[in-house]
């Protein structure tokens, strides 16, 4: 008997996935509802107004670059490295594909649309051509983007007959065209690579933005130069995007000098300078005009609502994970859940369930992939990373201190928490117990390597797996973990383990795609042995109510097992598609959180 279904209520989305020196495109919807971004192999669409309401498109096999929705509002056009473009509807929440193309083979770097939604160009980096322009439902060739010579980096057409489009490349150019069937006209100098290039949306005039700093305005009919914002330069550094206002008459620019300008495009100058920060972090490498909001992205991948009567502080700032989440826990703090995510890139962010509000603590901290995380009983984020470091983090201060960090004599892969201060460190070749963020007992020259740790929540025994298959079980006897002979067996190299809450059971994973749960008032016997996983099961986590355990595998399933019925269980195909699953917790007996290598978190809702 299966138990009965699971449901996903939240997705809470990954930020924009960023890279230094180059700009992020920003999609809106027509109606100004909506926006749109990449990340991985994901294009995330989000609430402009409330953006904890998310939708992820997780179809594209490869990293997809850019998205842009038809100006219909119906379809999206998303491409990716490979060069494939994928049209697909908006409308229903499966997104069926309506059409897909390879114009060239090569990174897809921007994508428009005609107005009356039927012919699309895109740009990038092909091997034998830089650029191509179809019809949407065909394929078939509409001009021909010429007159560059090297990778092509944005492209727009006007929404308003006579169509004209226009292009901006690293070979320092922009160029014109006429059409359709656009064919290539006059080329467009700068100084240095264009990076962005944007109509208005009257059509009456365009402009070329590039890594020179410079800004210039043309007009839109005739490609003649009109001006150049700001005289001499608009930017002190390169400027990566561009999006002008909805009546046509402003326009903001982002820069690598961590500023968003808001010009006056009539007298071409600057009304407000929003001055992002002074960290590399800061710069601004995207921005988006929707209706009323006015959109930056900075290099952190935080996206920014700029208030232009205070442009030192913008409105809000959307936090998250840019980078692959490899570790999760959960923690209730003042009667509200907080869900503690650890990325690829050092980064731990706070998300409060209620508002989906994300937050990080203050000051340094990880430097490299945060590899697990637990809470202790004085309210501590214990974490360890690739960075060679265990960190214990306050989670009511929310910040970082160089007191609070403990540094191992090699990495470590894993750490777990008990009352009374302990924690367990599994590193490379050795075992670490510590006691009040302090180490009081390492275990060395081992004969295994260990992979995985626990200590049971009486704080009798610390419970290490090996890459030998086997589940060593040691005796906390003070400061110190005495070896009594005593171990059991898994079905193969040990990924992962957990006691139950109450410390009646052992969980392990294993490479064998097994998980095996032991008993531990009997002496540690098998209670059972669940098989479902079709790949490495690589997580777990402990049902509050102590019958209850899930498990996530390299084949991106999630099961929810019952500890007295091995073939009672619900499964979750495809809990991030595409992905393989990182991490789990529980907020309750019937919610569970998920998080994966696509850096979202989603929420679960469970029905036994």
């Amino acid at each position: 008997m299966k138990l009965p279904y699971e449901t996903c209520n939240h997705v809470f989305a990954s930020l924009p996935q960023m890279e230094r020196g180059v700009a992020k495109v920003l999609g809106g919807d027509p109606k100004g509802n909506n926006f749109l971004y990449t990340n991985g192999k994901s294009v995330i669409i989000r609430n402009i107004n409330n953006p904890a309401i998310a939708d992820i498109y997780t179809e594209h096999p490869h990293q997809v670059t850019v998205a842009k929705y038809a100006p219909s509002g119906f379809y999206i056009a998303s491409g990716d490295v490979s060069g494939k473009i994928r049209i697909w509807d908006t409308t229903q929440k499966e997104h069926l594909l309506k059409y897909e193309y390879q114009p060239f083979g090569g990174k897809i770097k921007d994508i428009a649309w005609t107005e009356d939604s039927k012919r699309i160009a895109c740009v990038g980096e092909g091997r034998e051509k830089f650029g191509a322009v179809f019809l949407w439902d065909t394929g078939s060739s509409v001009g021909e983007i010429s007159g560059h010579s090297k990778v092509i980096n944005s492209v727009d057409i006007k929404q308003t007959r006579p169509y004209r489009l226009i292009s901006g490349s690293d070979d320092n150019c922009g160029a014109f065209f006429e059409g359709p069937p656009f064919k290539f006209k006059f080329s467009i100098d700068h100084s240095r690579f264009v990076n962005c290039v944007r109509f208005s949306p009257d059509g009456n005039r365009f402009c070329t933005a590039g890594a020179d700093g410079q800004i210039f305005l043309y007009d839109g009919k005739t490609g003649e130069k009109i001006c150049a914002l700001g005289g001499a330069k608009a930017h002190e550094g390169g400027v990566y995007a561009v999006s002008w206002s909805p009546d046509s008459s402003q326009l903001i620019s982002a820069s690598g000098d961590k500023t968003v300008k808001l010009w006056d495009v009539g007298t071409s100058t600057a009304l407000t300078t929003f001055n992002m920060g002074a960290d590399v972090m800061d710069q601004q490498l995207g921005c988006l005009w929707q209706k009323d909001h006015l959109l930056s992205v900075s290099l952190s991948g935080y996206i920014n609502y700029l208030d232009k009567s205070n442009p030192d502080r913008p409105l809000r700032t959307i936090k998250g994970h840019s980078k692959s989440i490899q570790s999760l826990t959960v923690h209730k703090n003042g009667g509200r859940s907080y869900i503690y995510s650890g990325s690829h890139d050092g980064h731990i962010n706070i998300l409060s369930l209620g508002g989906g509000h994300n937050n990080d603590f203050s000051g340094k901290g990880h430097s490299n992939l945060v590899t697990k995380m637990a809470v202790d009983d004085a309210d501590q984020l214990v974490t360890c990373s690739m960075d060679d470091t265990v960190r214990f983090t306050s989670v009511t201060k929310k910040e970082y201190s160089a007191s609070n960090l403990v540094k191992m004599d090699v990495q470590p892969k894993h750490v777990s928490v008990a009352a009374g201060g302990l924690a367990l460190a599994v590193c490379i070749g050795q075992v670490v117990f510590l006691k009040d963020k302090k180490k009081v007992f390492t275990l060395d020259s081992l004969d295994y390597e260990p992979e995985a740790g626990a200590i049971h929540p009486g704080g009798s025994t610390a419970a290490v797996g090996g890459a030998d298959g086997k589940v060593r079980l040691y005796s906390v006897q003070g400061n110190t973990l005495k070896d009594e002979g005593k171990s059991v067996e898994a079905k193969g190299p040990v990924t992962d383990m957990a006691y139950s809450k109450d410390g009646a059971y052992l969980a392990v994973t294993d490479e064998k795609k097994v998980v095996t749960v032991f008993t531990v008032a009997d002496n540690y016997s098998v209670k059972n042995d669940f098989y479902g996983h079709h790949a490495k099961v690589v997580t777990l986590a402990w049902s509050p109510d102590n019958e209850h355990f899930a498990s996530g595998g390299m084949d991106m399933m999630v099961y929810v097992w019952t500890v007295n019925d091995a073939d009672k269980r619900l499964k979750i195909p495809d809990a991030h598609r595409l992905h393989h699953v990182s991490g789990l917790a529980w907020i309750d007996e019937h919610t569970l959180v998920t998080t994966s290598h696509d850096a979202s978190v989603k929420q679960w809702t469970l029905k036994f």
